[in-house]
């Protein structure tokens, strides 16, 4: 069917190309014969007027100059056209045509798969499942990392280090060392040293190593695995999330390895989720507001629509606002609150968005308005569940209920 198509479409539009060129073939006279002819006529006229008087001889000159030129022009059209003819055009452009469509089919059965089958989605789940099984190990993948460059440091620095590397060597229990060396190393680029140290550090808190110190050695091991999360890497992001289950980095690293084995569905919704969290200046945020939309696309909810990011009061703002009367910082808070509610009713917004919407105009001692737009949400996320129990929730706080 894919070779149908492709035929169909190249031939309807190698004669949409043609057809003007081989229009004028079997016709009549070329055009060029016609104006030769007219031109002739021209240069006859113009010697019946001399003769009667009606233009000076300076005129008849110019006259016969300028048609003499048009006359020559035409002739050369008119020989172009005989040795050519408008069928040979035709026969060059479909030659052209030809070769292109050939040489479309050579690069497709050089660069392309002729051969492969549409996938069928269990058999792209499959696919991935492979892609994950086949990692690499943490040894075998930086082995094949490019070597990292190193920045150039002061010799007294690069003596410190040396000294920290020895203490460290000396007392290789010593939880405080480890973790300095680890942050050293990484400031002059030796990533696996860092990571040894990191893991060393792990190793000697056993049980008691926090999440923090899990996801900074998951973070040195892909580092060091030129971005690859291999099994380790993963393993420790897993027991990092068991101590605590909302590490945002954690997270994200998550949904990094989602998207590395081919299954853009599965880091949607965990990606979503910390966007939607925030806040707004976390490191991950960036890159995940960059990639969220295409993202969305491919786990097959194209509609999903980003929350725009609200920025809070100012600097300046909060300045202000030490000064302020508490009745025109009530107004400043209104006003806020109302800028809020105007972009929910325009742009939409998360659940969050909508919660905190809820409680601020209880806050202000607006209940009567809160509890209208709680019922505004349950209609908005009926459809969701997660959502609309977030929502649910900061109507509770707020003394609505149901």
């Amino acid at each position: 069917m894919f070779w149908i198509i492709c035929a169909v479409l190249t031939g309807a539009v190698g004669f949409a190309i043609i057809a003007p060129l081989l229009r004028n073939r079997g016709t009549g006279e070329p055009a060029a014969a016609f104006d030769l002819r007219v031109y002739r006529d021209q240069l006859q006229e113009v010697d019946r007027d001399l003769e009667r008087g009606v233009i000076a001889p300076e005129d008849a000159a110019r006259l016969r100059t300028e048609i003499g030129r048009k006359v020559l022009d035409a002739d050369r059209r008119l020989s172009q056209d005989t040795a050519g003819k408008a069928g040979g055009r035709g026969l060059l452009a479909m030659g052209v045509l030809a070769l292109l469509f050939a040489g479309a089919v050579t690069l497709y059965l050089r660069e392309g798969q002729p051969g492969r089958d549409d996938l069928p989605i269990a058999q792209r789940i499959a696919n991935a499942r492979q892609i994950y099984e086949s990692r690499p190990s943490q040894a075998e993948a930086e082995a094949r990392a490019p070597a990292p460059v190193t920045p150039e440091v002061p010799e007294d620095f690069a003596a410190l280090i040396q000294q920290l590397r020895e203490a460290v060597a000396r007392n290789p229990d010593d939880p405080q060392g480890l973790a300095l060396l680890a942050t050293n190393e990484i400031r002059l680029g030796n990533l696996a040293a860092a990571r040894e140290a990191q893991q060393r550090l792990v190793e000697l808190r056993g049980d008691d190593a926090s999440a923090d110190e899990l996801v900074r050695l998951s973070a040195l091991m892909i580092e060091a695995a030129s971005g690859l999360i291999t099994p380790e890497a993963e393993e420790m992001l897993a027991r990092a999330l068991t101590r605590e289950p909302t590490h945002p980095q954690a997270r994200y690293l998550l949904g990094m390895l989602q998207l590395q084995n081919d299954r853009p569905d599965r880091a949607f919704p965990i990606w979503r989720s910390l966007l939607e969290e925030g806040p707004e200046d976390a490191p991950w945020i960036a890159p995940i507001r960059t990639a969220i939309s295409d993202l969305a696309w491919l786990a097959g909810q194209p509609d999903y629509v980003p929350p725009v990011p609200m920025p809070g009061p100012d600097a300046e703002a909060m300045a202000a606002a030490e000064d302020m009367t508490p009745e025109e910082r009530q107004q400043m808070i209104a006003g806020m609150v109302s800028q809020l509610e105007s972009r929910l009713a325009s742009q939409g917004g998360t659940p969050e968005e909508w919660a905190r919407l809820i409680s601020s105009l209880v806050v202000i001692g607006n209940a009567d308005h809160a509890r209208e737009i709680w019922t505004e949400a349950q209609a908005r996320f009926a459809t969701q569940p997660e959502a609309l129990d977030i929502v649910r929730q900061a109507a509770t706080e707020a003394g609505l209920g149901e």
